[in-house]
Parts: structure tokens; C-alpha cells; sequence
């Protein structure tokens, strides 16, 4: 690991104008560091150099609230496993509570915060191979993984120069729940649709989301979705059952009526894209359609519309296709039916 120097804010207007300095947003300048769940990582695999680390910590807490119109802000620096665990939030927002304990370890979710978990970088094993060359570390040098070993990667919004998938499950289910997230700079304040805040690879891929390099992260609100709360499911397919990405995620919730007709569906899945994938016109097919196996396999065609296989031979992603659009269906099925949750009852 490089040499660094270190200091800790405890000024956010103080941080911004930091930020904002001329110079501030050279690649490698400066890094932000909360939980430093994945820049550590990042840091001793030499893929990342920073001459300074910013350690944002000792910020004024930030804590998950009820609104008032009944949404949640999550503050960027609460802990995952807080998030998770809060009383109110597994009771509206099953969804998200289990997303969130489906991803790392919980010794992760204790450090790990709501901010970094949307700026985490790729998993891509290319990535992370300092030895290879990757359009996300050094633009204009290659994807090995068209070539390669690509069973973790995109099968849809891929481009020529990317193929790596966004690792997060947290978002997954905030892509689902139509969360925006709120940044400040030295400029003023924006508020981003959780559509918008992560992006397609297209001819750019080292830029991960539309964050800009002086804005900070402040909170991520998730609107009311208590007609949700009924018919909510995450399920998470991986290599192995534990502490694993997922080949496929899909968060799913369904708000039926009395009848057992659709009123409204989310579905956003993880694991096939550069962020979390979504395509309300698919949500838009179930709507007044019954609770169907046959309702949610059309669903899932119009999800995985123009979906492709990546790599080569045994390296090849093709079996992701099939498996997402199963997928889909499982979940949709397992919300009809009611939330299953993964965060126990005697957990506090």
C-alpha cells in the first residue's frame, strides 16, 4: 500500500469547500472514506493511489427518520446493519431490510455505509487484476472479459467496452422503491432519481454514476411504499450461499387488490448490469393482470428484452439469461403469496 495522508472532518460546509478546491477531483487526489468496506480493498491492490484520505466520520450523525408524508431518509453515514435493523423500516420497507442483510458479512453491514454501498465500484475480477488491462482502471486499454471469463457480468445495457455488473444488493432494492438520493457541493443541493444516479457503461466506463467529483452524498429518502409492505420479496442467486455477488438478484413487490389482480408492481434486478436494472414498461404489463405464473413470465420477457450472452466457451454468461428471466418469476410468485424476510425475529 502507498503512503497517504489522513484527516478527519467534522465540518460538512468545511468538507465541501475542500472538495470543491482546484485539483480536488485529479484522479487519486483525495478519498473520501466511511466505512471503507471497498476503497480499502481497492487501496491494497494498488488500483487506486490516494494522496490524501478524508475520513468522514465525526460528520454530525446521520440517522434513518420517518418524514413526515411517511417516507425514509437514510443518512449517507448510517451503517448498513442499522439500516437493516431499524424497527420501523423492516415493518415499511421489508424490501429493502432484506436486501440489505442478503449482501457481505455482518461484520460488513457494521461498517459498511448507506453512501458507499452506492459507490462501491465493480467486482469484476478483471478489475481488480492490476496485471490486465480494463477500460474502468485505464480507458482505451481493453476489456479482457469479452473474451473471457465473463459468468459474473452484464447481460443487458453491456457495451463494447465494459461488461461488468454493480455489485450492490442495498441498491437493487432502491432502484425498486424509486429512491432519490440528495448531494450537496459548494453549487447548492440536487436531488437524483435512483435511476439516474448510476449509469450504463456505454463509451465511458470508469464513471460508475452522474455524481459529480465536489457533490456528497447526504442521504437517500425512499418514498412511502407501506402498499408494498404486504407482497414484498429479494431473492439473491449466487455460487455459493454465502458472502457471495449474485449471478441474478431481483427485488420484487406487488400491490394486489382484494380480487388478487395486480394494482402496481416494482421489480428491478442485480447482477446483469452496470446498475441496477429496471424497465417500468415490464411493471406496466402486470397492472390489472392477475397474480399469475403466466402474468410474471411476461413480465420477465419484457425485462430481459435483448438480453446477451457475454464470453467465450465455459467462460460464457449465457446460462445467466434463462436463469434471470426464472428468476423474476420466483420472486414475483414468492411476494404474491406475502413478504418473506430474512432478518429473524429475535434479532433487535
Amino acid at each position: 500500500m502507498n503512503g497517504f495522508d489522513y484527516s478527519v472532518a467534522t465540518d460538512v460546509d468545511a468538507l465541501l469547500q475542500q472538495m470543491a478546491a482546484p485539483g480536488a477531483a485529479a484522479v487519486d487526489a483525495s478519498k473520501l472514506i466511511a466505512g471503507g468496506t471497498n476503497l480499502l480493498d481497492l487501496m491494497k491492490e494498488n488500483l487506486v493511489r490516494p494522496r490524501q484520505i478524508v475520513d468522514l466520520n465525526r460528520l454530525p450523525p446521520q440517522a434513518i427518520e420517518r418524514l413526515p408524508d411517511g417516507a425514509f431518509r437514510l443518512g449517507a453515514l448510517a451503517r448498513n446493519a442499522a439500516t437493516a435493523y431499524h424497527p420501523e423500516l423492516r415493518e415499511q420497507l421489508p424490501l429493502l431490510s432484506t436486501a440489505i442483510l442478503a449482501g457481505a458479512s455482518a461484520q460488513i453491514r457494521n461498517m459498511a455505509s448507506n453512501g458507499g454501498n452506492l459507490m462501491q465500484r465493480t467486482r469484476c475480477h478483471y478489475f481488480y487484476d492490476a496485471g490486465v488491462p480494463c477500460n474502468k482502471r485505464a480507458p482505451g486499454t481493453g476489456c479482457p472479459a469479452l473474451d473471457g471469463l465473463a459468468r459474473q457480468h452484464a447481460i443487458v445495457g453491456a457495451s463494447d467496452h465494459c461488461i461488468a455488473t454493480h455489485p450492490s444488493d442495498m441498491c437493487v432494492a432502491l432502484a425498486a422503491l424509486e429512491a432519490v438520493v440528495h448531494v450537496r457541493s459548494v453549487r447548492g443541493a440536487r436531488q437524483i432519481a435512483f435511476a439516474d444516479f448510476h449509469r450504463l457503461p456505454g463509451d465511458q466506463p470508469e464513471l460508475d454514476n452522474t455524481l459529480a467529483p465536489d457533490e456528497l452524498i447526504e442521504a437517500i429518502v425512499v418514498p412511502p411504499s407501506q402498499h408494498y409492505a404486504a407482497h414484498s420479496a429479494y431473492l439473491k442467486l449466487r455460487e455459493r450461499l454465502s458472502y457471495a455477488f449474485a449471478l441474478v438478484s431481483v427485488a420484487a413487490a406487488l400491490d394486489l387488490d382484494a380480487d388478487g389482480r395486480i394494482r402496481s408492481a416494482r421489480i428491478a434486478l442485480g447482477g446483469v448490469a452496470h446498475k441496477p436494472w429496471r424497465d417500468p414498461s415490464a411493471e406496466a404489463l402486470l397492472v390489472g393482470a392477475p397474480a399469475t405464473t403466466a402474468s410474471f413470465d411476461r413480465a420477465a420477457a419484457q425485462l430481459l428484452q435483448g438480453a446477451q450472452a457475454q464470453g467465450v466457451g465455459p467462460g460464457s454468461n449465457a446460462f445467466k439469461i434463462p436463469m434471470a428471466r426464472r428468476a423474476v418469476v420466483r420472486a414475483l410468485a414468492t411476494a404474491a403469496l406475502g413478504t418473506v424476510t430474512n432478518t429473524g425475529d429475535n434479532l433487535p
